[in-house]
């Protein structure tokens, strides 16, 4: 048995037009831009979708929106998504790509949000 949640809504932008594209979505959803350390080709855009993270990702490919799903067994939760039709792409330090039926991405990475609120909203999987 495991859980998973909707984590994240990512922007992904085309890297040549990462900050333009930063630069609109913020004044566009009101949201305050901050970079994100770790990982600089993230921006979040704190506010913009409560109880979500939204980010702008620097990307070199096609500008896009994936979704990053979180969870408490990434192999579990990669299963079960490619049982339900999903296509493996790619791993990405511990996440894993997949793309859905209809060709959108999906990231499947170990638990992020802090454990209350992944407590609260997660489901749960046999």
């Amino acid at each position: 048995m495991h859980r998973s949640r909707v984590y994240a809504l990512l922007i992904d932008a085309p890297r040549d037009e990462a900050d333009e594209s930063v630069a609109f979505w913020s004044a566009a959803l009101g949201a305050r831009a901050e970079p994100y350390a770790p990982e600089p080709h993230f921006t979040d855009l704190h506010g913009a979708l409560p109880g979500l993270v939204l980010a702008v990702q620097a990307v070199d490919d096609a500008p896009r929106f994936h979704l990053d799903i979180e969870t408490d067994d990434v192999e579990a939760e990669t299963a079960r998504l490619v049982a339900s039709g999903a296509t493996p792409v790619t791993q990405w330090q511990e996440c894993r790509v997949l793309r859905a039926p209809g060709g959108h991405l999906v990231c499947v990475l170990p638990v992020e949000s802090a454990p209350e609120v992944f407590d609260a909203e997660a489901k749960t999987w046999p």
